[in-house]
């Protein structure tokens, strides 16, 4: 059973045989609940990169730079995308006007020729494969306050296990020297995959005494 969750911004991603099989690249958030549902692992290179959806139950273990999922995991390229184009039923683009010129049909010389209209082209949109209503919160997220002061980075989000649920975010501040402090749960107000709001104002943060990535 695993004593804590935490998953850090950029953890190896490991098999159950302990091979890595990618990289941590985000958490999966029900915004409401604060409950962790999902992370999205980092596959491949950067030619071939993919990222996939892992439901939480996959995981076994986490550490500070380290996530172990269970052997049910399997295969995870066999897992959904996080992101896929899908067409919009119903739904055209109109022909691009810097395509080829349309086709001439007929034979020269025989009366005008007919010109085969561009056809439009289906419609498509970006989804993401995460539970509905559910945020996919990226690594390195901004923290702001309720001023909308930025006051760090998200390094580390801690859950308790039982409940799944999100307890303290550690975030970063600085860049040559950073220091670490532990924001609770109880203080965000509102989750985004690149900006997450706090209800407090600055000067509350900034009196938090210096949390240990360690712990």
């Amino acid at each position: 059973m695993i004593a804590k969750i935490q998953f850090q911004k950029g953890a190896h991603v490991l098999s159950a045989n302990g091979e890595q099989v990618g990289t941590l690249e985000r958490v999966v958030v029900n915004p409401a609940h604060h409950v962790l549902t999902d992370i999205i692992v980092r596959m491949g290179g950067l030619l071939n990169a993919s990222e996939k959806v892992v439901p939480l139950g996959l995981v076994a273990e986490t550490s500070e730079t380290q996530v172990l999922l269970r052997e049910e995991a399997g295969d995870l390229e066999s897992m959904p995308p996080f992101e896929e184009e899908r067409l919009i039923e119903g739904h055209t683009h109109p022909a691009s006007a810097g395509e080829p010129p349309a086709l001439i049909v007929g034979y020269p010389l025989t009366g005008a020729p007919v010109v085969q209209a561009a056809l439009d082209e289906p419609a498509t949109r970006i989804e993401q494969n995460i539970p509905e209503g559910t945020v996919a919160v990226k690594e390195g997220a901004k923290v702001l306050t309720a001023e909308g002061k930025h006051v760090g980075n998200i390094e580390r989000v801690l859950a308790d296990p039982a409940a799944e649920a999100v307890t303290h975010l550690l975030i970063s501040q600085g860049l040559l020297s950073k220091e670490m402090k532990l924001i609770p749960q109880t203080w965000i107000s509102s989750w985004g995959e690149e900006k997450v709001h706090l209800r407090v104002k600055r000067d509350t943060v900034e009196r938090l005494s210096e949390a240990s990535l360690a712990g």
